[in-house]
């Protein structure tokens, strides 16, 4: 019998995650391959929510550099990702997932708005819930939303799904002798100002104890393998 060592995961991913070839819009295909990836963790009884990112549809800094109101730019933001949040749900739906998506945005008719015990009773049932709508405030980007909800839930983990396989203190495509963190604290990561995870969201960890876990999502069965036990990408916690 499977025994995973995390029970319940908040998995944190960019709209990115959901885009085409040109790294814009919402692929099918891509949204399908996403929910085999999901549906392979699911299988092993962990329980998952998910927040997801809007960056494939809507980028509030490209607004606020035309003269944009950066409240307006963020609820731009946060509406994309209630879209992400969607398709998503429709892929995993069509792979057999049950799957509920709330939104800290009201929009009564296309999703369930964000309830602690109601999210919490979705997962308890085996459901998939995602997150849409970031936090539901302006000026807090969706690395906080994942924070905030995986400590709302209880989770075990939050997973920060990236393209890149581990933290490094420089970008490693441009130094070949960057140095790879298999464990960092949260303390080394602020003063370090890497820029893998929002700042806030780690504060808010290291407030509240939560390991974050960064890895490349794309590497064959990275989640599946991290939730079983075994040391993948980097892990942020009090070292």
């Amino acid at each position: 019998m499977i025994n995973p060592h995390y029970k319940r995961i908040l998995l944190k991913m960019g709209g990115e995650s959901l885009a085409g070839p040109e790294g814009f819009g919402i692929d099918p295909q891509r949204a399908a391959a996403v929910a085999e990836i999901v549906k392979r963790v699911h299988e092993l009884g962990v329980q998952m929510a998910i927040v997801i990112g809007g960056g494939n549809l809507w980028r509030g800094s490209v607004g606020m550099s035309q003269g944009m109101d950066r409240s307006t730019a963020d609820h731009m933001g946060m509406i994309a990702t209630a879209m992400n949040a969607l398709a998503l749900q429709d892929a995993l739906e069509r792979a057999g997932i049950v799957t509920r998506v709330q939104t800290a945005i009201e929009m009564r008719t296309v999703a369930e708005p964000y309830i602690r015990l109601r999210a919490i009773r979705h997962l308890d049932k085996g459901r998939v819930v995602i997150f849409g709508g970031g936090t539901g405030n302006p000026f807090f980007t969706t690395d906080t939303a994942g924070a905030l909800r995986a400590m709302e839930i209880n989770a075990d983990v939050l997973i920060k799904a990236t393209k890149v396989d581990a933290i490094y203190d420089t970008d490693p495509l441009q130094n070949p002798n960057a140095r790879r963190y298999d464990r960092i604290s949260y303390i080394d990561f602020l003063n370090s100002r890497l820029r893998v995870m929002d700042s806030t969201a780690v504060s808010l960890c290291m407030e509240n104890d939560m390991p974050i876990v960064v890895l490349n999502f794309w590497q064959p069965d990275s989640v599946r393998r991290l939730v079983l036990g075994e040391t993948i990408g980097t892990t942020i916690c009090h070292v």
